[in-house]
């Protein structure tokens, strides 16, 4: 039995062998040709190939891509002016400038220290409480830092308490910003043709980030 399976493996290999080699080709059998004729006539519409830029080849990634809405403010009655003469060359319904109110804002603050360097010593040693902290928005509290910012000045006092359990002793609280009225830009839908046109607003903008909508 075993003589038998071998001598079958012997005439298996062998008639693969020839098969593989063509010798059997007068008689329709023989393995597809894999040269370059063949692999020519395999391919669909080559003429419709082409290699794609940079630029294009991101623009195309981007086409399935929503738009973005995008906000920024708020600015007051001058810089609301300035700004539309930026945004007159944009296309219709592209912008739009609202009125807005931004709620007042609490803070726990530390300062104002006697000069600058104060704040990295303070920051060292707020890290070894472990107390969080975060720069001032209103440059008037400089140098000094915000340890928590708070719709109401009862919940910034309720945190006052908390910092002075962890050691925090000489915070206090203050108004960072009264409640604020201006003119809010929204751009409801930035897409690919407008991206572009972003940079030459940054001027007119007036250091205001734009943000996706709320």
């Amino acid at each position: 039995m075993l003589r038998l399976t071998v001598l079958l493996l012997v005439l298996a290999n062998a008639a693969y062998f020839v098969w593989s080699q063509g010798v059997l080709a007068p008689w329709g059998l023989a393995p597809a040709q894999q040269s370059e004729p063949q692999r020519m006539q395999q391919q669909i519409k080559p003429q419709l190939v082409r290699v794609l830029g940079g630029e294009e080849a991101r623009r195309l990634q981007n086409a399935g891509k929503s738009p973005e809405c995008l906000q920024a403010g708020l600015f007051e009655d001058a810089q609301a002016a300035s700004l539309k003469q930026a945004l007159d060359p944009w296309p219709v319904g592209s912008w739009l400038l609202e009125p807005g109110v931004e709620p007042p804002r609490w803070i726990v603050y530390l300062g104002k220290f006697p000069a600058a360097d104060y704040v990295g010593r303070k920051k060292a040693e707020l890290r070894q409480l472990g107390v969080s902290f975060e720069d001032l928005s209103n440059p008037s509290l400089e140098p000094g830092l915000a340890l928590g910012g708070f719709a109401t000045e009862a919940a910034a006092g309720q945190h006052l308490q908390e910092l002075a359990q962890l050691g925090v002793r000489s915070a206090k609280v203050v108004q960072e910003r009264p409640e604020t009225r201006g003119q809010l830009l929204k751009l409801p839908a930035v897409d690919d043709n407008l991206k572009p046109r972003l940079e030459g607003l940054r001027a007119a903008l007036n250091g205001r980030p734009l943000r996706p909508c709320r």
